[in-house]
Order: structure tokens, then sequence, then C-alpha cells
């Protein structure tokens, strides 16, 4: 299935959330620290309600060590100033999805990275600056998935 990156992640009820939405496709969600919360924190687990253990989240020390546990894979970088949209991408299993962190988006490095393979976005109005981060990769996963008949993964 899909996996999910976030970079830096801030805000707990954006990574509750996504918690949420891995455990409801099948996808995995990989956190890059540092983290503006810890893994207990009361509003991470409330936004997540009781999905937690039917989830696969993996945290990296850096994102160094994201790329060694996700590479080889095309990795796919949201940013509201990428001029190509999601819906442009054909996305194969396996695939990452790579999201920055809440207040400022990816870092143009990141952005800018070797291992990502395209920079992506989603439509928004030209007045708006940004979606909310966990709103952001629901589409983006209901999208890859759309796109490959939501199929079940394999346990």
């Amino acid at each position: 299935m899909f996996r999910v990156l976030f970079y830096h992640p801030e805000i707990p009820p954006n990574t509750g959330n996504a918690i949420r939405l891995a455990a409801n496709t099948g996808c995995e969600l990989h956190l890059v620290e540092p983290l503006g919360f810890t893994l207990e924190d009361k509003q991470l687990r409330r936004a997540g309600l009781d999905y937690h253990d039917l989830a696969r989240v993996h945290v990296h020390a850096d994102l160094d060590a994201a790329w060694q546990a996700l590479l080889p894979a095309k990795v796919y970088a949201f940013s509201a100033s990428a001029s190509r949209l999601h819906v442009d991408v054909v996305y194969t299993p396996g695939d990452v999805l790579l999201f920055g962190p809440e207040s400022v988006g990816l870092p143009a490095d990141v952005q800018q990275a070797t291992e990502v393979t395209d920079r992506v976005r989603l439509p928004m109005l030209p007045t708006s600056r940004s979606l909310n981060l966990a709103n952001t990769a629901a589409i983006a996963i209901y999208e890859a998935w759309r796109q490959n008949g939501f199929a079940v993964p394999e346990a």
C-alpha cells in the first residue's frame, strides 16, 4: 500500500487523524523527528481514537533514516508551490507521499532532495495559503487508492 511521510509534524490532532487514516486505508504512516509532541500526547490519542493499534506507524530519527527505510520508491513531495497537480500522477503501491510541517510546509532542500521523484500540489483558490495537513494527506491517499481500484492491501 502507500506510505505517508510527515516531516517534522507539529500538531498532535493532525497526526492523530493521520493514524486513523492509515488504519482505515492500510497505509503506513512514517514520522520524521523532531515531532512537536510525544506519541503519548492526549490530543494525538483522542484524534486517533481507538485506531492506534490498527495503524502501522514508524518514527525515524531524521530524514536520512526515513529514506533508508522507505527507498527505493517513488516519492511525491506535496507543496502549495508545486506546478503539477496530485491527480496528474500515476500512483503505484509502495509510493511515498511526503508532507511538511503545518506551520511552514516542506523546506526547499527537502523538496529538491534527490530522493524526491516529483513535487505535486492540491488545487486551491489563489487566495489560499495551505490546507490542513491531515486533510491534504487524506485527499492524496484516497486519490492514490482510487487509481488502484481501492485494492485491499495484503496483511
